[in-house]
């Protein structure tokens, strides 16, 4: 089955909460894009300062750290399959 008809065939909720409780990705960020994803994060966080983030296969947060292997952790106790962000 091609990919394409595979998701002919699921509907738009399906589609958005595909992987959602079993995947998830990391990625480095900004710390100016922290309070779009992290709200409640303080809001003067050193720009020099690597972060990391941790998100549901539907880019909910979990993690903001400043720890990579930390997010890696995370995922493992909240039995989440990381996957590559492209």
């Amino acid at each position: 089955m091609l990919l394409r008809e595979a998701t002919a065939r699921l509907t738009q909720s399906e589609l958005a909460h595909l992987g959602s409780g079993e995947v998830a990705y990391i990625r480095k960020m900004r710390s100016e894009e922290v309070s779009r994803c992290f709200p409640e994060a303080p809001s003067d966080i050193d720009p020099d300062v690597d972060l990391w983030a941790l998100f549901g296969a539907d880019g909910t947060p979990i993690l903001l750290t400043d720890n990579r292997s930390s997010t890696f952790y995370k995922a493992a106790e909240d039995e989440l399959k990381t996957v590559s962000l492209h």
